[in-house]
């Protein structure tokens, strides 16, 4: 039995307008894979106004999107394997009708993409089919843990991408192990940033002339005989700000397999400590729509405090 179906338009909404148009694809055909979605977009056989449109286009009230024909699971079929992936859980550090504000595990990517089918936001949307509009307001890096934001309202999502864009209204603190013993108690760390794309298709970015401005203020938490934590205050948000200029100032995090000491990094695991000590802990900011002043806290995960504690007893 053919269970095509047939050319279809779908109109957007004020709660959707804003998201690209691949994860507002995704929402609406339940049971498509990702790739497929992916492939009818670049083909063309998704029109946007009746014209074609890439995956990161972001949608806009009252735009037409025309879906294809496409051939949809069979009634009674079992669900796909990604759409029964739940992956870790997420631990909910704040949540109300606007903002819902939880604590990534290490390891887990924010989106799917790139060879990730499942991140933490297709996860939260499998988990919340009712929610009309879930979005991330910023990212954190795969390897990092801890505070993540989510808005559950448009209005939330601007307000909050207006503050990370003038990098005012956000106090975003991170806690860092890193190689050597880091001699002030207080520095400003500086550097122009460039993001590029190696051989094998992976972001990085290097310290250039014409990079972006960056700017990191660190504060020495603690100290040991081969590293030190470090609490880093970010005064702009460019992506892996922090592991680049920990490793710029000759102090790279442990752990860190795009910027670290890799000979170091290897002997790691056997020592205790399996991944990057980078943790999202803490996040100050003013509700986006009420103005009430938030302090959104994540603790630091069992297996970096346990990490801490072995160092502790070596020194004593």
């Amino acid at each position: 039995m053919d269970n095509t179906s047939k050319v279809s338009y779908l109109t957007v909404g004020d709660e959707e307008a804003g998201q690209r148009l691949d994860n507002f694809l995704l929402k609406h055909l339940k049971g498509v894979p990702k790739s497929l979605v992916y492939r009818i977009v670049r083909s063309g056989e998704v029109r946007v106004n009746k014209g074609r449109a890439d995956v990161t286009y972001r949608v806009l009230a009252g735009d037409q999107i025309r879906i294809p024909p496409l051939r949809l699971p069979e009634p009674g079929a079992k669900p796909s394997q990604a759409s029964m992936v739940r992956g870790p859980a997420l631990p909910v550090l704040f949540e109300d009708d606007a903002l819902l504000v939880v604590d990534k595990p290490a390891g887990v990517a924010v989106h799917g993409g790139s060879g990730v089918s499942f991140g933490v936001i297709e996860q939260l949307r499998a988990l919340r089919p009712q929610a009309k509009f879930l979005e991330l307001v910023h990212r954190l890096d795969r390897e990092t843990s801890g505070v993540l934001l989510i808005a559950k309202k448009r209005s939330a999502l601007v307000a909050l991408h207006e503050m990370l864009r003038t990098d005012r209204g956000m106090d975003k603190r991170y806690l860092a192990l890193v190689q050597g013993q880091f001699p002030d108690a207080r520095r400003h760390v500086r550097f122009k940033l460039q993001k590029y794309v190696t051989a094998d298709g992976e972001r990085r970015v290097a310290v250039t002339p014409d990079g972006q401005e960056s700017h990191t203020v660190f504060n020495r938490k603690a100290q040991y005989a081969l590293a030190t934590l470090l609490e880093c205050e970010l005064k702009t948000g460019r992506t892996h700000q922090i592991r680049v200029h920990c490793a710029q100032s000759g102090f790279p995090i442990l752990g860190d397999d795009k910027y670290g000491d890799f000979a170091l990094n290897k002997r790691l695991p056997k020592e205790g400590l399996k991944r990057m000590f980078l943790h999202a802990w803490r996040l100050s900011l003013n509700h986006p729509l009420t103005g009430m002043p938030l302090k959104l806290e994540a603790p630091l995960p069992v297996e970096l405090q346990n990490y801490l504690d072995s160092l502790d007893a070596l020194n004593g």
